[in-house]
């Protein structure tokens, strides 16, 4: 891999969220509101992080008006940073969940999904979203998704909305949702350790030509405590062989699981965000996929 300061979200090449091109590293901006500890983001140190993740090429960024803590906002941190939005830019985003302002959660009726949809909309300054998930509370449980999909699929006909994904589903589910209206992408916890039942999802999404877009491929088991606490020995040694970190490795092994495979790696350290996109330009061999999908 040549020095990660020449690369950029280029050099991950590219999908088709429907009509729109994005570079398949992009960034995730849950990380935003607040440090690990829970404390405070820097506001000035995460706004530059943005700005910086688009001189490096993103343009494919995911948030939810859910991502924030007691003092920030993704969202507006978003619009703060990159408003007025460059043209290419494409801005994902998930309706479904929702938080109270002491940050208590609760999950949106269908007929309380437009005013979601109202808020992402008023928070990032835009006159319609690039592309809405409905996110799903728990995959095991969760029953039909149908009166809430086609409450989406409404605001899509009404122009608030312009492509429609899924997150934290099943493949039940998908086909309920795509029995609606076209669904461009399938956002789920997934990475190296993932079941079996997992990447044949994985896999039925590229098949279908469906985007599979990951959450917590860095971080697997630790979800969102951040990285895992301790990597298998598979990845700690390939990683030290290429000369990165087991971090990068990860995502450069999600990326790996096909063309249809997005990578959303967020995070508030400018250092890390150059890592992140330099993870789009390592190409893992056929041996080195086996060894790391057997461990």
């Amino acid at each position: 891999m040549t020095s990660s300061d020449q690369i950029t979200a280029a050099d991950s090449g590219t999908w088709q969220l429907g009509d729109l091109t994005v570079r398949r590293i992009g960034f995730g901006a849950m990380r935003l509101t607040h440090l690990a500890d829970g404390s405070p983001s820097d506001r000035d140190r995460v706004t530059g992080v943005l700005r910086r993740a688009v001189e490096l090429g993103v343009n494919h960024i995911d948030t939810a008006a859910f991502y924030f803590s007691s003092t920030r906002s993704a969202n507006e941190l978003i619009n703060r940073a990159l408003a007025p939005y460059a043209d290419d830019l494409v801005i994902t985003t998930k309706v479904g969940p929702g938080r109270d302002p002491s940050g208590e959660w609760w999950w949106a009726t269908p007929e309380q999904l437009r005013g979601q949809v109202e808020e992402n909309l008023r928070q990032l300054g835009r006159d319609h979203l690039d592309v809405v998930n409905l996110r799903a509370p728990r995959q095991a449980t969760t029953g039909s998704i149908a009166e809430h999909f086609g409450a989406l699929a409404e605001l899509r006909t009404a122009g608030l909305i312009r492509h429609l994904g899924v997150s934290n589903v099943r493949p039940d589910h998908l086909a309920e949702a795509r029995a609606i209206a076209p669904v461009v992408c399938v956002q789920n916890a997934y990475g190296i350790g993932s079941p079996a039942e997992e990447h044949a999802f994985l896999d039925a999404c590229g098949e279908q030509g469906i985007a599979f877009v990951p959450f917590f491929a860095i971080a697997g088991a630790g979800k969102e405590a951040g990285v895992v606490a301790e990597d298998g020995e598979a990845v700690r040694q390939l990683a030290l062989a290429h000369g990165i970190s087991p971090a990068q490795l990860r995502l450069a092994w999600t990326l790996s699981r096909g063309a249809h495979v997005l990578a959303i790696p967020g995070t508030g350290n400018p250092v890390h965000l150059v890592e992140n996109v330099a993870a789009g330009a390592l190409r893992l061999s056929a041996e080195e996929i086996a060894l790391l999908e057997a461990a």
